[in-house]
């Protein structure tokens, strides 16, 4: 019988034994958690808030100098618009050390300047869209909403729109043609000036429209009735709020053409708001005619 003096100097004697393969090398440390300090802690959040709101100042005070004292001064976008503020992420740190105080700056790693450069960048994007969007602000100009479109009419036996260029085949060598297009702008389309011309190997066919979309009150007429006949569908005006039109070209023969259309307004901050485009309309005969 084993006492249990003798069982429990057993126990302590196998507790001593070194496991196998261990050879003569000695058992590694265990490994414990640092002791947690809640002051060290507490200074490092004091220094992490006053950093966010130091960055979060310095986007807001950007965003509102670029939109209110730099863009008045361009025609329109420039590459300075968003190379400044990324030239700026690179000062955040010597910022940080004229502002902060060095107990607070002097915690700071590579990890705050990541967040913080983020931070800063995404702030002066918010703060600048804001500033320069309806209804504080109107950059976009206006625009055509999906391109151009034509009436379906005898002639047509194949249409195709692909970027900017719109190819019908036909079985005969001309056809009437009616023009579809649709204005939109963020603000006001109807206000929107227009100017709507037809060219044929590099001279001038045909001046459609000059003036505002409202005044353009026979194409708008026009398009209404032509409803439902464009070659596209409802893709030339699809929204409610796009105003579109109709223009009769006539009967026009085997060729190619271009459609130039150049819209503006009144911006704000930039004195105009303009956009121009120029669409190749072919027609040609049908392989199969």
């Amino acid at each position: 019988m084993v006492d249990v003096d003798s069982a429990l100097r057993a126990s302590a004697y196998s507790g001593k034994k070194r496991p196998k393969g261990g050879g003569g090398k000695e058992d590694k440390p265990s490994r414990k958690l640092e002791p947690f300090d809640p002051v060290a802690a507490y200074e490092k959040e004091k220094a992490d808030a006053y950093s966010m709101w130091l960055v979060i100042i310095l986007g807001l005070s950007v965003g509102l100098i670029m939109r209110y004292v730099l863009m008045p001064t361009l025609d329109g976008p420039e590459t300075i618009l968003w190379l400044i503020p990324v030239l700026l992420i690179t000062t955040l740190p010597t910022i940080h050390k004229l502002v902060i105080p060095n107990k607070y700056s002097n915690l700071y790693d590579k990890g705050n300047w990541f967040r913080s450069g983020f931070l800063f960048f995404f702030t002066f994007i918010a703060i600048s869209f804001i500033l320069s969007n309806p209804p504080l602000a109107d950059i976009a100009p206006p625009t055509l909403a999906d391109g151009i479109d034509v009436a379906d009419t005898e002639g047509i036996v194949e249409s195709q729109w692909k970027g900017g260029t719109y190819t019908l085949e036909l079985n005969q060598t001309e056809i009437d043609v009616i023009l579809g297009l649709g204005i939109r702008d963020n603000v006001d389309a109807e206000g929107a000036n227009m100017i709507v011309t037809v060219w044929k190997y590099g001279e001038l066919e045909q001046s459609l429209a000059n003036g505002t979309a409202i005044e353009q009150t026979q194409a708008q007429a026009d398009f209404d009735a032509f409803n439902g006949t464009w070659l596209r569908g409802n893709k030339v005006a699809p929204h409610s709020q796009d105003i579109g039109m109709a223009f009769d070209l006539g009967t026009l023969s085997v060729n190619e053409y271009k459609i130039r259309i150049h819209l503006w307004e009144d911006g704000d901050p930039w004195d105009v708001n303009e956009w121009e485009r120029e669409y190749t309309l072919k027609l040609v005969m049908s392989s199969t005619a």
